[in-house]
């Protein structure tokens, strides 16, 4: 018995003296009888206890475990709210206070345990609550629940026929209860049907958003919990100017770059854990009083289930409006089987002496694969089904505004007339300067095999050298931006030989001077930066003649019909919403339209 919590409820004294009133009803029997019982009862449960309370004296290893610990705590909680229990918890109760006039108001009180026991089971049974956590809210805030029963039923039953909201109702009941009233009215008023309830929302809100988003009410975003907020379905909070999303390989870390520029705060986060990407929004977004706007990219490496996704864009208000960013899919696949992977022991940190061979060779193409080829198409891009989930983000989202952008109108010539249109319909803070938008920004090459740190220390080079270490950054301007780096300079001018536009060395301002006047240091620096450019450009060479170009897809669709099928499907699912808002998009994917034909062709 010490091990099941079920047993040694059924042997506490209320349900002992409640099973016993039940069975004497039902057998018959005058009143002395009854009371008879029931002390004799008593009697031999307070003997029990003297006896248990002696022995674990005497022997402690024999104290039983506490109720929570035992395998079947969380059933045994519901045999609180059998008959039995109510009814001996009164009579407990009513002994406790005899000398205050307890047993006068028993048979009341037994009425009372009677009805409490009644409505509880009634609303239990009418909405088939089988959890064991609302029972235990229950027991915990019985009194409260029993004093508002008529109000939480009048709730209940308004929403009967909505099963979302039911089912926060009691996921959170203990909150439900602590704040009846302020949920009360938000979950009978007419915004609440509107928002919610008219259009059977997956996960309606426990809360009022609009209360939650003034810090001048008692309950707000600010004083509320991530964790708490997310189990009861609030909305992320309301201080973000709009959305942006789009599917991985479309251009979104050059536009991020470019909304950088114009002084927006970009809060952005991908996670394979919906609650993990909320929490991160929902406390970045309580932080500052900037123009934010959140973004949302969905990778290919990084998967979140449909189930997840879907329900972490439900969370965002649609009522801000929302930009997709576009792209052809065949030139987003072509990019994607070009895509890199780095080698486990690649070097990120070197020094004079290190090998520059040594150095570049730090990547791989999928499955280690030491070329890109379009057999990937087959045996990894055809089964990443986070490729291309347009439609369904959309769909998701449900934004009441929604402007696409295509990649090639966030390319150098087209990029400013893009932000000037985002300004006209978003009031962005600024718009950048021209020569802020340099045209290396929405091409890096290079940006996929940096950054690398070169340690340059004399002492690695001369026997009797300066031990002194310098640290040089080797980057990109992209990625320079991407990781803040402003308190280093760029010290490109001391190279002869750097033929590449966007490829810089940086040093900490800190050391800048050491490094400058050091004649022997940046000789030997010198040396070996021209001489890793001289491989890297080597290296560019011999990568290019091995990329995959849309035109080697379109072939490879064209002979594998079962492939060529897969992607198909796929479009046709994933591509509605655009080709019917923005039909000029579909036709100006040049390689996308050649697909199709093909399709058409062979079909």
């Amino acid at each position: 018995m010490q091990n099941s919590a079920i047993l040694r409820i059924k042997n506490q004294l209320a349900y002992r003296l409640g099973s016993t009133m039940i069975e004497h009803r039902a057998n018959g029997g005058g009143y002395l009888s009854l009371i008879y019982k029931l002390y004799k009862i008593k009697k031999e449960y307070t003997k029990e206890q003297k006896i248990y309370k002696q022995t674990i004296k005497l022997f402690p290893q024999l104290t039983y475990p506490r109720l929570e610990t035992c395998c079947d705590y969380n059933e045994s909680i519901k045999y609180k709210f059998h008959l039995s229990y109510m009814l001996g918890i009164v009579l407990i109760n009513a002994d406790k206070n005899k000398f205050k006039g307890g047993y006068f108001t028993l048979f009341k009180d037994i009425k009372k345990a009677k009805k409490d026991y009644k409505n509880i089971n009634s609303i239990l049974k009418e909405f088939n609550i089988i959890s064991s956590c609302v029972y235990e809210v229950i027991a915990n805030n019985k009194d409260k629940f029993i004093n508002n029963f008529e109000k939480i039923k009048e709730v209940l039953h308004t929403h009967k026929d909505y099963q979302a909201i039911i089912d926060n109702i009691f996921h959170n009941f203990d909150y439900f209860l602590n704040n009846f009233e302020l949920i009360k009215e938000w979950l009978l008023s007419d915004d609440f049907y509107q928002k919610y309830k008219k259009e059977n929302h997956p996960y309606p809100s426990l809360l009022d958003p609009k209360k939650l988003n003034d810090e001048n009410e008692q309950i707000n975003y600010h004083n509320i919990p991530a964790e708490l907020a997310w189990e009861m379905n609030l909305p992320l909070p309301d201080n973000y100017e709009f959305v942006v999303l789009g599917s991985s390989l479309s251009g979104h870390g050059a536009l991020h770059m470019y909304l950088e520029l114009c002084d927006i705060n970009i809060i952005s986060c991908s996670h394979h854990d919906s609650y993990s990407m909320y929490f991160y929004y929902y406390t970045n977004l309580l932080k500052n009083g900037l123009y934010n706007i959140i973004a949302y990219f969905d990778y290919t490496h990084i998967y979140i289930s449909r189930k997840d996704l879907n329900r972490f864009l439900k969370l965002i208000n649609n009522t801000k409006p929302a930009v997709y960013l576009a792209r052809d899919p065949i030139s987003r696949l072509k990019t994607g089987l070009n895509h890199i992977n780095f080698k486990v022991d690649k070097i990120d940190n070197c020094d004079l002496k290190t090998p520059v061979h040594n150095i570049l060779d730090r990547e791989t193409y999928y499955f280690e694969a030491k070329n890109p080829t379009c057999e990937h198409i087959r045996t990894y891009w055809s089964y990443a089904e986070s490729f291309l989930r347009m439609d369904f983000m959309i769909n998701s989202l449900k934004p009441k505004c929604i402007n696409y952008i295509d990649m090639e109108y966030i390319r150098p010539s087209k990029i400013l007339h893009t932000l000037q249109n985002l300004n006209s319909l978003y009031n962005i803070p600024r718009i950048p300067f021209e020569h802020e938008l340099d045209n290396g920004l929405t091409y890096d090459e290079l940006g996929v095999l940096l950054p690398i740190t070169l340690n340059a220390n004399l002492k690695d080079v001369l026997e009797n050298g300066t031990d002194k270490n310098i640290q040089i950054i080797i980057t990109t301007k992209q990625l320079k931006n991407v990781y803040k780096l402003k308190n280093y300079k760029n010290i490109n001018n001391i190279l002869i030989h750097n033929i590449f536009k966007n490829l810089i060395f940086c040093v900490h301002n800190n050391d800048l001077n050491y490094f400058l006047n050091n004649t022997k240091l940046k000789e030997y620096t010198q040396k070996y930066l021209n001489k890793f450019i001289l491989e890297l450009d080597q290296k560019m060479k011999d990568k290019k003649k091995h990329l995959i170009k849309e035109e080697n897809i379109l072939k490879f669709m064209k002979e594998n019909r079962e492939i060529r099928n897969i992607w198909k499907n796929t479009f046709n699912a994933q591509l509605n919403h655009i080709k019917t808002n923005r039909p000029d998009i579909i036709a100006s994917w040049k390689y996308y339209q050649e697909f199709e034909k093909i399709c058409d062709d062979t079909n």
